[in-house]
C-alpha cells in the first residue's frame, strides 16, 4: 500500500467532501500518522471510511467523524481539554497538537498504557493520561474549555455540561443505535447551554452508562 497516497485520498475523498475545510485540521491529518495507532490486524484499513475495531467492543471513529469533531470544537492553543475515552490515542494526539493541555481518561487501563507508549514516541508533553470511569464526567481538573467524548451516551450526562467553562464547547454523540446524533454544546451562561446538531452517526456507547428508561404507553 502506498501510505502517503492513501492518506492523501482519505483527506481529499472522505474528509473535504464532508465539509472539513479548516486548514489546521487538514494539516494535522497529514502530520499525525493514523496508521501508527491502528491495531496491526487492521493496518490495511487505516485510511478507510469505516470505524476500526478496538478491544472491549470499542472502535476508532471513521476519519471523517474525527475531523468533523476537531473542526467543530475550534480548539485554541490556550485551551484545556478533557477527552473521555482515550481508545487508540490517535484523537488524543490530534487534540494535543491543537490545545495547551489534554487530560485523557479511559476506563480500560490497557488502552491508557498502549496510548502512552505511542504518544511518547511523538514527543508530546502536554498530555495527562488517567484511568477511571469518566462516562458521567471527570471533575478532577474542571472546568474545561473543551470536552471531547469519543463514545456515545444514550442520554447526555448533565455533569459534562457543568464541567465546561463559560463559552466552553462539548462534542458528544447522543442516542441509541442505529441512529445517533452528534452534538456541539456550548456553555453560554452559568445555567445555559446552546446545542447544535452536527450530523447523524452510530458509535459504540461509553461503558457504565445507564440505558434510558423505556417509554410506557
Amino acid at each position: 500500500m502506498n501510505v502517503e497516497l492513501a492518506r492523501f485520498n482519505m483527506i481529499e475523498q472522505q474528509i473535504r467532501p464532508w465539509d472539513v475545510l479548516d486548514d489546521r485540521v487538514l494539516s494535522l491529518l497529514t502530520e499525525v500518522r493514523r496508521e501508527d495507532f491502528v491495531p496491526t490486524q487492521y493496518q490495511t484499513l487505516a485510511f478507510a471510511d469505516i470505524a476500526i475495531p478496538l478491544d472491549h467492543d470499542q472502535s476508532m471513529m471513521a476519519p471523517k467523524l474525527e475531523a468533523r469533531m476537531l473542526q467543530a470544537l475550534g480548539i485554541r492553543e490556550t485551551d484545556k481539554v478533557l477527552e473521555i475515552g482515550t481508545g487508540s490515542g490517535y484523537v488524543t494526539a490530534l487534540l494535543a497538537k491543537l490545545a495547551q493541555h489534554v487530560f485523557s481518561v479511559d476506563i480500560h487501563a490497557d488502552f491508557s498504557a498502549s496510548a502512552k507508549a505511542k504518544l511518547e514516541k511523538l514527543g508530546l508533553r502536554n498530555i495527562t493520561l488517567e484511568t477511571g470511569d469518566s462516562a458521567r464526567g471527570w471533575s478532577k481538573h474542571a472546568p474545561y474549555d473543551v470536552i471531547a467524548v469519543s463514545g456515545s451516551c444514550p442520554v447526555l450526562p448533565e455533569e459534562l455540561q457543568r464541567s465546561l467553562k463559560l463559552n466552553g464547547r462539548l462534542f458528544v454523540v447522543c442516542g441509541q443505535a442505529p441512529i445517533m446524533e452528534a452534538l456541539l454544546i456550548t456553555r453560554t451562561a452559568e445555567n445555559a447551554w446552546a446545542s447544535e446538531s452536527l450530523f447523524e452517526t452510530d458509535v459504540p456507547a461509553l461503558a457504565n452508562l445507564p440505558a434510558p428508561r423505556p417509554f410506557v404507553f
